[in-house]
């Protein structure tokens, strides 16, 4: 009996939270619209001036001519770095792409979804300081000065 007293009673917490605090749909649609947009996908950078600080990023690390870094941060032993380019996101994408193997690392992944105005070239370097990272390129609609944002993330391979 006591056990059917406490599910019973769990039972009518939950639904009492369930229904507090009830956000309108607009609410929801934003929050949700702001969570698809930055998971995964880093910050939107379009413009800025160069940083003047290190990047941070491995030794030889491309920098297209096209490609300007605004910051870098590190965030313990992970470097990020966000710019933009105003060369195209295939362009863009192609260049990365052979540059980071000119480079001598490997790319472990990469694809180019021009549809969805975005792109990723994942990247390892070699031992003995080995690290690994990718490149994240938005085009289309998320620069609306028609540029495209980098945001390059690197990390200890582990």
């Amino acid at each position: 009996m006591l056990k059917i007293v406490i599910g019973v009673l769990a039972a009518s917490a939950l639904l009492a939270v369930a229904g507090c605090g009830g956000k309108s749909d607009a609410e929801k649609k934003s929050e949700a619209a702001a969570a698809a947009a930055g998971s995964g996908r880093g910050t939107i950078t379009c413009d800025g001036s160069a940083t003047t600080k290190p990047t941070g990023l491995p030794s030889g690390f491309p920098q297209p001519d096209a490609v300007t870094y605004v910051s870098a941060t590190k965030n313990g032993p992970t470097v990020i770095v966000d710019g933009y380019s105003t060369e195209s996101l295939e362009g863009m994408y192609v260049e990365y792409k052979d540059r980071v193997n000119e480079a001598g690392y490997k790319v472990e992944f990469s694809e180019l979804e021009k549809d969805r105005g975005d792109s990723e070239v994942a990247y390892k370097t070699p031992a003995p300081n080995s690290t690994e990272g990718i490149v994240a390129l938005r085009g289309g609609e998320s620069c609306a000065n028609g540029n495209v944002s980098v945001h390059i993330t690197n990390r200890p391979s582990g």
